[in-house]
């Protein structure tokens, strides 16, 4: 079967409009907390609502800092991180230790037989077990952040949490399953399928790229129910155990990075599903999906954090060994530039990471947006900052850490860090849908205010009513663009104690610059109106601005704080100031770019390139790659391949 019929046969099959009212209708509609990055947007620097910064309770320290002590041996003395990359294939005698370590349990409570860990102490596990092997962070961010212990904590029923909580924080490991071969950010278009059938379901389908998935016990299913009487139907979560008659691991694939990853391909034929084993209520599975990933996307940047770090140490201790021309290449500026990068980059990283947890963990804010904008900015930073190491070390950098050691020099595992940090910009939420989904949060007030008036399906009388809406709504906000704090000289004084930088003028930049951020989304909104929503390459910088901002005022913020509390704050506030300069360079390029781009020549190249237009720019090379349809046929069905689940006992 050819590709081109494999794609026409699937099902179910829905219109741009549809996709977007299915992801519109599972995202967070009401704003009942206040949230910093949604303000930033709006051009209101609510500095008020990051600082003083918060900070966990002193016995959420004492239990973090004795857990992460624990932890911090055993991946001294228990993990090979060489190893494990080397052979692809974590060993099982290292994840039977993070069982008895209790990892399993960081964010469970207590009383279930978990840690009972912060959102704090949580990342900072991940930061920790990353650096040993990333793949080990990404095992048990996949079974705590997105996995069974956290919609069952929020969504589950007493009896769920119950039963299934202490297995989890002990034994099991978890999994959980959306992708689907011909189903990545566009979950209208589901396919696998839950059938109600006598006290349960029964589940028919096939899910891509599962995490965790071959070794796992307890699998987070998203499938759709049809709707029928007694049954409203939608896409609905279920936990299913992994050792279930009809489930089936078919294939563990393989990628250019995180090679211990246990990630599967994973088949459902007729596999029945008590109706107790439904998480919430039917058609709440995306909801309930995206609820998660609020707090569950802070796992990617905590790791960017701890590889951070790292590379910031290799590129000390290499660059003031590594001479050229007389000195240490880090006196040469060009090399100098790529150290003071890492080193700003990775203090903002943690410090946005630091403020979203604990906002997280004191549940007064509303952390979506700033969530989605530390995964968005750790993952390209954290990309940015290994490739700058392998530049620096130069062709060691590109030379693996085995060869290194053969050879008799330091196995320094730069060209891996790489390959381990480049899977972020994909893993939960691309770049480039991350963009997306910010944007839309970002512009919520202004649809709610005048949506109505770009929408097709709307009466002319609905129209009305938006317009006087939104003359309301622009006629109290617009005028508050026009001058704040930020144009005073002396706003934010606490911020330039005497012998340190000047974080205030920082922090009035942002003020200043959130309210051109508003100002131009406001007018692209009456230039573009209902088309806005194509404007992706616009929003993207939109987005970057914000992320940016947000930034500069998490590490002014941090620094202070390590300044009042006597820790390191005189250095802090020295890389607050080099990561704020920094920073705004990329703030006034992106604004360059938001009305001088090629967006509108790209968009004719492109419809070149899918013409067949430039075919002869592809001439003279062979292509490698093996033949077979570009998406893999998931029709239901029993298996034909061996089952390679793995459980780990």
């Amino acid at each position: 079967m050819s590709a081109g019929t494999s794609r026409e046969s699937r099902e179910p099959k829905v219109s741009e409009r549809e996709a977007r009212q299915v992801a519109e209708a599972a995202r967070e509609q009401e704003w009942r907390k206040p949230s910093f990055a949604k303000e930033l947007f709006l051009g209101r620097f609510r500095l008020d609502l990051i600082h003083p910064h918060p900070l966990p309770a002193d016995e959420d320290t004492r239990r973090g800092e004795a857990f992460l002590a624990r932890l911090r041996e055993f991946c001294e003395t228990k993990v090979d991180g060489a190893l494990i990359d080397r052979e692809a294939r974590i060993p099982d005698e290292v994840i039977k230790g993070l069982k008895e370590l209790g990892a399993l349990g960081m964010k469970i409570d207590t009383k279930y037989g978990g840690l009972g860990l912060t959102q704090v102490y949580y990342n900072k596990a991940l930061a920790l077990v990353g650096s040993a092997n990333p793949s080990l962070g990404a095992l048990l961010s996949a079974h705590q952040s997105i996995g069974a212990p956290q919609p069952l904590k929020l969504f589950g029923s007493q009896e769920q949490k119950d039963t299934f909580l202490p297995r989890l924080a002990t034994t099991d490991i978890s999994a959980f399953l959306l992708t689907e071969p011909d189903v990545g950010s566009d979950p209208a278009r589901l396919a696998t399928t839950a059938v109600p059938e006598g006290d349960g379901y029964v589940l028919d389908g096939v899910k891509l790229w599962t995490t965790n998935g071959v070794v796992a016990d307890l699998l987070v299913v998203m499938a759709r129910v049809p709707k029928s009487e007694g049954h409203p139907g939608g896409i609905t979560a279920f936990l299913v155990e992994a050792a279930a008659e009809g489930v089936t691991v078919e294939n563990r694939n393989a990628f250019m990075g995180l090679r211990g990853l246990e990630n599967g391909v994973t088949r459902f034929h007729r596999v029945r599903v008590p109706a107790e084993r439904r998480i919430g209520p039917e058609g709440a599975g995306l909801k309930i999906a995206l609820t998660t990933l609020n707090t569950g996307r802070l796992s990617l940047p905590a790791m960017c954090v701890g590889a951070g770090k790292w590379c910031l140490k290799i590129a000390r201790e290499w660059s003031a060994e590594r001479e050229q021309w007389g000195r240490p290449i880090a006196l040469h500026e060009a090399v100098g530039s790529k150290i003071s990068f890492i080193a700003a980059t990775t203090f903002a990283l943690e410090a946005v990471l630091d403020l979203s947890s604990q906002m997280a963990d004191e549940n007064r804010n509303d952390i979506r947006i700033e969530a989605a904008l530390a995964k968005l900015y750790g993952s390209e930073m954290g990309c940015l900052m290994a490739d700058e190491l392998v530049q620096i070390r130069g062709g060691r950098g590109f030379e693996t850490a085995d060869s290194l050691a053969a050879r008799g020099e330091r196995a320094v595992p730069a060209e891996q860090v790489l390959r381990d940090l480049r899977i972020n910009r994909i893993f939960e939420g691309s770049t480039e849908i991350m963009h997306l989904l910010i944007a839309r949060e970002a512009v919520d007030a202004h649809l709610k205010a005048a949506g109505d008036l770009i929408d097709p399906d709307k009466t002319l009388g609905d129209k009305a009513k938006a317009g006087a809406r939104a003359g309301g709504f622009y006629a109290r906000w617009l005028p508050k663009l026009v001058a704040g704090p930020g144009q005073l000289p002396l706003a934010y004084g606490d911020f330039h104690p005497a012998g340190h930088p000047d974080l205030a003028a920082h922090l009035r930049y942002v003020e200043r610059t959130s309210r051109k951020l508003a100002r131009s989304t406001f007018y692209a909104m009456s230039r573009w109106q209902g088309r806005m929503e194509t404007k992706q390459g616009f929003l993207g910088r939109i987005v970057d601005i914000g992320a940016e901002l947000f930034a500069m005022s998490a590490a002014c913020v941090r620094a202070e704080l390590l300044r009042t509390t006597d820790d390191h704050g005189r250095e802090a506030y020295q890389l607050a100031d080099a990561f704020c300069r920094q920073s705004r360079l990329r703030v006034e390029e992106l604004f360059g770019r938001l009305w001088a781009n090629t967006d509108d020549l790209d968009r004719k190249v492109v419809r070149g390139v899918l013409s067949g237009t430039y075919a002869w720019l592809e001439e003279g090379v062979v292509d490698p790659s093996g033949e077979g349809p570009w998406i893999a046929e998931a029709t239901p069905g029993p298996t034909k391949r061996e089952n390679v689940h793995r459980p780990i006992r």
